[in-house]
């Protein structure tokens, strides 16, 4: 077993304030959103045609029904999750997203810009930090060749055997969060505020309206969801303590040629079996 130093500290701290900022701003984006829980795929907002809505309304019944509906009129039913849940007072309204899953509190819009916007300056600066060392994850031609294989070991992922270096696939993800997901994720953001489209008449232009920005700045959010729930789930997978420790204080332990194998896999006979590892 060898014990190498595979990340600086910029690296690690910046990592952990990511990760934090993205937690909040996913959370009092949610608190915005349920202002107006609806996307419209157009220059202006026409109510009667939603890309996308997130409702709840009671039938003649007195019955809650919470429910997604799509631009094709398609419905997918989410009472007591979306579109109908908790309020955060012990009872159960017509919102979209739920009040335990929003911050600072159930009704503050104003505070939830707020928060919003002082995470989403944590993540900007944390991404120009991180920056630098971001480059150095482009994979190369031959990280691309090994690329299809590597694909195919992750269908597997608890048989993943972490390296000295990143594998061509968490280069290539990672490559792509910090210099595609997350630019666009901040530069619709910036196209929603008022402010900013009086000094840069551009940049709503730049997603084809706020509308679109709006599209933008939600699916965008919601990749980095995806990519923050697999990312802790692989890590859990491929060794959480050891993985962990190595994003506190930098330290990996990697297996290699020259460690001791395994009772159950030593050859029967004294001479050395090719390829196995410990």
């Amino acid at each position: 077993m060898q014990r190498i130093c595979r990340y600086p500290l910029v690296v690690r701290v910046t990592h952990w304030l990511s990760a934090f900022a993205i937690v909040i701003l996913a959370m009092s984006g949610m608190q915005i959103f349920n202002a107006h829980p609806t996307l419209y795929a157009a220059d202006a907002s026409h109510f009667s045609h939603p890309v996308l809505a997130i409702r709840g309304e009671q039938d003649a019944n007195a019955q809650p029904h919470g429910y997604i509906q799509f631009g094709n009129g398609a419905r997918v039913d989410t009472t007591h999750v979306l579109g109908w849940g908790p309020d955060g007072m012990g009872g159960e309204t017509a919102r979209a997203f739920p009040a335990w899953a929003t911050i600072p509190g159930p009704q503050d819009l104003a505070d939830g810009r707020r928060w919003h916007i002082l995470f989403a300056w944590i993540l900007v600066l944390c991404t120009l930090f991180f920056a630098p060392s971001a480059f150095k994850l482009l994979p190369t031609r031959s990280d691309i060749r090994v690329l299809p294989k590597t694909l195919r070991d992750h269908l597997l992922p608890w048989k993943v055997r972490p390296g000295k270096t990143l594998n061509p696939l968490q280069k290539l993800t990672y490559f792509a969060v910090v210099f595609i997901l997350v630019p666009i994720v901040i530069l619709s953001g910036m196209a929603l505020s008022p402010t900013i489209d009086s000094w840069f008449h551009w940049l709503p232009a730049l997603f084809g309206g706020r509308q679109f920005a709006r599209i933008w700045h939600f699916g965008g959010m919601i990749a980095l969801a995806l990519f923050f729930v697999i990312h802790v789930l692989m890590v859990a997978i491929t060794g959480l303590i050891n993985n962990l420790r190595s994003m506190i204080t930098g330290w990996y332990d990697v297996r290699t040629d020259a460690s001791p194998l395994p009772p159950q896999v030593v050859a029967p006979t004294p001479a050395p079996v090719a390829g196995v590892e410990a």
